[in-house]
């Protein structure tokens, strides 16, 4: 297993980690992802550690804490060996303060994720969204503090925009305070706005990119295609799923579809398997997240590494998934020699 730098930081991480959004199966989003109990994901992990996976990404949110719960329970008696990656802000109770990035929830996000993780720090923290409502300059306070605490070794963010982060690293550059080195974005061969702003961002800024849904919400498992239906097991079966995720053109969607069975049979490579590895050779990557029902789709992503795509084949899938870039990015493209793009 291929380790990187996360970001600008001293911290080495995996190519690949595994999330535990399967993880409880509470709930009518996370049951359609799946229902791994303890007993499954100790075997995932068993896999993942013997592949050099390391890694393993949760959120509080996910299936109401259980995800964390049953990572915990996966993981114990071999805390030193792994990293463990979590998330908080979203809406963890019903009370006023039980949402968002400030001091009271994000103590208290963390509390609770340390009590069902069964450990006493965590190595990656990212705040699941930005909070507009409390000011940047309490949140990442807090923040620096746990850092100072020793119950969180290093902090990053999720779904930010890209003045929301920029605004963020300004200050934390101010007063002198733990900085993001991670962002954990959606990124795929069917979603590749990340590249506008938020990867030269990265490069520019030392943040490196934890990439959430890198089979495009589903969609790019090699099972859906044009005059097809859709497999069973599918998350795509679920409307409240659908309507959670990125929207794709389904006519965009099956060419970048057709152009992946085409490397797929050049490579002797599956689908996913070409779509994860063009994904590892972009800017800013650090991590792809991979999800796993089972033990033969954790395998069948654990072999996305250890070779490459050829910069033809990579050409071919780029252009494509190539897509209209809003405003300015389409003008600033028109003038290369002032704004190349990210390499």
């Amino acid at each position: 297993m291929e380790f990187r730098q996360l970001g600008r930081s001293g911290l080495k991480v995996p190519v690949l980690s595994l999330g535990t959004g399967t993880f409880g199966g509470k709930g009518g989003m996370f049951s359609a992802w799946g229902t791994t109990d303890v007993a499954e994901a100790t075997r995932l992990v068993d896999i993942c550690l013997d592949a050099g996976l390391n890694m393993f990404d949760s959120a509080d949110v996910y299936s109401g804490g259980a995800a964390e719960e049953i990572l915990g329970a996966a993981i114990k008696g071999r805390r030193d060996r792994v990293l463990i990656s979590t998330k908080g802000t979203f809406r963890s109770g019903e009370g006023a303060n039980d949402v968002g990035s400030s001091r009271f929830h994000l103590i208290q996000a963390v509390e609770g994720s340390l009590r069902r993780l069964g450990t006493d720090y965590i190595d990656i923290y990212q705040l699941h969204g930005f909070d507009a409502t409390t000011p940047v300059e309490e949140t990442l306070q807090t923040l620096d503090d746990l850092v100072r605490a020793g119950k969180i070794r290093y902090i990053g963010v999720s779904n930010f925009s890209g003045w929301h982060l920029m605004k963020s690293l300004a200050v934390s550059d101010r007063y002198r305070w733990s900085r993001y080195v991670a962002h954990q974005a959606y990124y795929s061969l069917i979603g590749r706005d990340y590249e506008w702003e938020l990867m030269p961002l990265g490069l520019d800024q030392g943040v490196g990119a934890i990439v959430w849904s890198p089979l495009g919400w589903g969609r790019l498992t090699g099972k859906i295609r044009r005059g097809q239906p859709r497999p069973e097991t599918s998350r795509l079966n679920s409307q409240v799923v659908v309507d959670m995720g990125p929207q794709v053109d389904e006519e965009y969607l099956f060419k970048v579809v057709d152009a992946l069975d085409e490397v797929a049979k050049e490579t002797g490579k599956t689908v996913p398997q070409v779509a994860l590895n063009w994904l590892l050779q972009r800017p800013t990557v650090s991590s792809i997240i991979i999800g796993a029902r089972n033990e033969e789709q954790l395998r069948q992503n654990l072999a996305a590494v250890s070779w490459n795509l050829t910069k033809e084949q990579v050409a071919k899938l780029d252009a494509a998934s190539a897509r209209p870039k809003a405003y300015p990015y389409w003008h600033q493209r028109g003038f290369a020699e002032r704004n190349p793009p990210p390499v």
